[in-house]
């Protein structure tokens, strides 16, 4: 890989961006259940990358767009915030309002369980962003041909 070079793989799914001496991963395309993109859903950018959008329901009843940044790592998030920590979401597509598919539960012990985005149209568990349910719980991971990129971002920090 050319250290300068903007790399993507064949799918156009991640990008790989030299940062000094670290790589920045960024999300630049993630699939609902119906396979809507929904990075650049909205006008919201991160840095000037387009946010990821997702449809958030509370048990309350209220809902609303959340647009999260797609720099892995980056926690900021714009939109439907005023949301208490610790809160149970249903995480949905915005174009369709169908909740995201259940890949499991985290395994930390908090009780929060991982949605799917999908990586690729291909809508594969396998290449994905698994988004916790839990509010300001930032247990989520990328996973891309069944391996754990978020596991290699922590080795190789940002």
């Amino acid at each position: 890989m050319d250290a300068t070079a903007h790399e993507t793989s064949a799918e156009g799914h991640a990008h790989l961006l030299p940062h000094s001496d670290r790589v920045t991963v960024v999300i630049t395309q993630a699939f609902g259940p119906e396979g809507h993109n929904l990075v650049g859903y909205s006008n919201v950018t991160f840095n000037g990358y387009p946010a990821l959008t997702v449809l958030v329901r509370t048990p309350e009843g209220r809902e609303g767009l959340v647009h999260l940044s797609p720099i892995y790592g980056d926690k900021r998030k714009r939109g439907f915030t005023d949301i208490a920590p610790g809160t149970r979401c249903i995480l949905c597509c915005p174009a369709t309002g169908r909740p995201l598919e259940k890949l499991g539960p985290v395994g930390d012990g908090s009780g929060a369980d991982h949605y799917a985005l999908y990586l690729t149209t291909k809508m594969l568990s396998g290449h994905a962003i698994a988004l916790s349910d839990l509010w300001d719980h930032h247990e989520s991971l990328i996973v891309d041909d069944a391996a754990d990129i978020s596991y290699w971002g922590q080795v190789h920090p940002i």
